[in-house]
């Protein structure tokens, strides 16, 4: 009995010690689950910043894209609105010219409405504001008095202040269409500088007095105080310097100044001061027309000097009749060209040139100039009258002056180029054929549409020779 008593009091100290060690591994598994429980905590807390972090990256990305995307859009809208401001602005011409007494019908399809607000031969305006106000989106009608010009001030849908057109009243004139082609011989005023360069002097050493001092463009009017106006004149003078310093005096931009500069000797002993000049042109175009006063005009455009690309400066002039003896046709990046014979003979003068301008050169006809003009006078077609379509060209490209098919592609009432107003298109088979469609030489045909005198070919488009562009009529009277 006794041995079974000690028997179970060791079982139940056994017991005790399972429970006890149970106990302690509950204890043990509950600090496990704990410290689980502390590291899911800890890596959710860390997994909660990084995902924070991640949205706040995110966040600002889209802000930024959001800003970009926001500046862009305002970027197109601006660009958008400058558009369609140059757009509309160029479709209302700064000047409407109109003719006396005559009704006026003009559309420029343009939102945008224009109040009359001076007349210009009054001093001071007597019209109450906003008591001549008209739509621009619709066709208005224009009747004027004579002589007197008028302000129009255009606003943009009706607030926005665009710009001020001019309307000038006009006299209706006819002018004789022409087409034929002219020899161009023109004197400059002065001696024209083409540029610099260098010289090799007697020691080996190159020179160029006149680099830095004198630029293409510039017009020598008078040399050591002497006026000069031939280019041989002029390198003789510079000659006879000795290699003494002399003064030029030359007119740049339309301003004129003193120089002083001192030649050097060449190898062979003349005397130089490095510049190239030109005092003269020479060239083939057309006549475009001739008024009732023997007045003529031509071209369509200016003469400018080849190597500066610069308006001629022009003392005088004389137009000299011409026969094309050769005409080298047109093609995709290769203008065409006329190339005329200009005997320079006081039996082929046609008339003396006075003005070349950017419009074109004008001048007065001889007898023999105005037997060349034997078509009837047309009226003058101005620039709102012209409408896209049918037009035709007068010029001649095979002894015979003739009227040749072409098609305006387009109008533009307020071109930058005022040589550039009409674009146009030759479609007539016989001249796409001789010349394949307009080439150098023919500038200054006379562009006639609905029997109305409209304007001038000026320019062909180098790509495609076919295509190109002519003056307003207008333009040209207004010289």
């Amino acid at each position: 009995m006794g041995q079974k008593g000690k028997g179970n009091i060791e079982d139940i100290e056994e017991i005790r010690k399972k429970a006890a060690q149970h106990k302690e591994d509950i204890v043990q598994y509950r600090r496990s689950i704990a410290g689980q429980a502390d590291g899911v905590k800890e890596r959710a807390g860390q997994d909660m910043v990084v995902l924070l972090q991640n949205w706040k990256r995110r966040l600002r990305r889209y802000r930024i894209y959001r800003l970009c995307l926001s500046f862009s859009l305002a970027a197109s809208c601006m660009a958008l609105l400058a558009m369609l401001y140059y757009q509309i602005d160029r479709s209302i011409p700064s000047i409407i010219n109109v003719r006396a007494g005559e009704e006026e019908s003009i559309h420029l399809g343009v939102p945008a409405r224009g109040e009359i607000v001076s007349v210009s031969d009054q001093g001071t305006s007597n019209i109450p504001q906003g008591a001549v106000d008209i739509d621009l989106s619709k066709t208005f009608t224009l009747k004027t008095a004579m002589k007197s010009n008028y302000q129009m001030q255009v606003r943009l849908f009706g607030f926005i202040t665009l710009k001020n057109v001019n309307i000038q009243v006009i006299e209706d004139q006819d002018l004789i269409p022409v087409g034929t082609p002219i020899g161009i011989y023109v004197k400059t005023d002065g001696v024209l500088v083409v540029g610099t360069g260098e010289f090799q002097g007697p020691d080996g050493v190159s020179y160029s007095p006149g680099k830095y001092i004198l630029k293409s463009g510039d017009y020598v009017r008078k040399i050591g105080g002497q006026a000069v106006t031939e280019k041989d004149d002029f390198i003789q003078r510079v000659k006879d310097s000795g290699g003494q310093p002399v003064v030029l005096t030359i007119e740049r931009d339309g301003e004129l100044m003193d120089v002083e500069l001192t030649p050097a000797r060449d190898a062979t002993g003349d005397y130089k001061i490095g510049v190239w000049v030109r005092d003269n042109a020479q060239g083939v175009g057309t006549m475009t027309y001739i008024d009732n006063q023997g007045n003529f005009g031509a071209l369509g455009h200016g003469i400018t000097d080849v190597d500066t690309s610069t308006l001629m400066h022009m003392e005088g002039g004389t137009l000299y009749q011409t026969d094309i003896v050769d005409i080298h046709k047109g093609s995709s990046g290769n203008p065409g060209e006329m190339t005329g014979m200009i005997i320079y003979s006081d039996e082929r003068i046609l008339g003396e040139i006075t003005d070349n301008s950017n419009q074109g050169i004008f001048g007065t006809c001889n007898q023999r100039a105005l037997e060349m003009g034997v078509r009837e006078p047309l009226p003058i077609g101005l620039k709102q009258e012209i409408k896209t379509g049918p037009a035709q060209i007068l010029c001649t490209v095979d002894g015979e002056t003739r009227y040749y098919d072409i098609e305006i592609t387009a109008v533009h009432l307020d071109h930058d180029n005022v040589n550039r107003g009409i674009e146009l298109k030759v479609t007539d088979p016989k001249l796409l054929a001789l010349t394949g469609g307009i080439v150098q030489g023919m500038s200054g045909s006379p562009i006639i549409q609905n029997g109305k005198f409209i304007g001038a070919v000026t320019h062909v488009l180098v790509q495609d020779s076919a295509r190109g562009y002519g003056i307003f009529i207008e333009n040209m009277l207004e010289h």
